[in-house]
């Protein structure tokens, strides 16, 4: 099995509430890991040209980059967490890489540089 993957950045504010708590708004400089998986290599000898990933991914962090995450129609119904940043951005991506030789394995959202969260598919859904 190969792996492969492309990181990205944007910087969004948020609000979220933590046990009952409401955090006041803040910012983070958000990093994003989106890997592909594949048995094969394709006749270039590669998983996916990581600059079709690379542009897929600017278009789906483009609604985020420099906004308010729970404006955001996604997040109007569920908190703008690390976690659910990442399956956003992973069903986003899913369905932008869905003809690629590639699956998408999964999307890891960074909001510093000690704290990430990860979204995989798994059998649950």
């Amino acid at each position: 099995m190969y792996t492969v993957t492309i990181r990205r950045t944007f910087s969004a504010a948020h609000t979220i509430a933590i046990g009952g708590v409401k955090e006041a708004m803040h910012g983070h400089n958000f990093a994003v890991e989106i890997s592909l998986e594949s048995m094969e290599l394709d006749g270039d000898g590669v998983v996916v040209d990581f600059r079709t990933v690379k542009n897929h991914a600017d278009i789906v962090l483009k609604e985020m980059d420099h906004s308010y995450l729970n404006d955001l129609t996604f997040f109007k119904t569920i908190p703008p967490t690390s976690e659910n940043i990442a399956r956003h951005i992973f069903e986003r991506m899913e369905k932008a890489c869905a003809s690629q030789n590639a699956v998408l394995s999964q999307v890891t959202v960074w909001e510093s540089e000690s704290a990430r969260a990860t979204y995989r598919r798994g059998n649950r859904g």
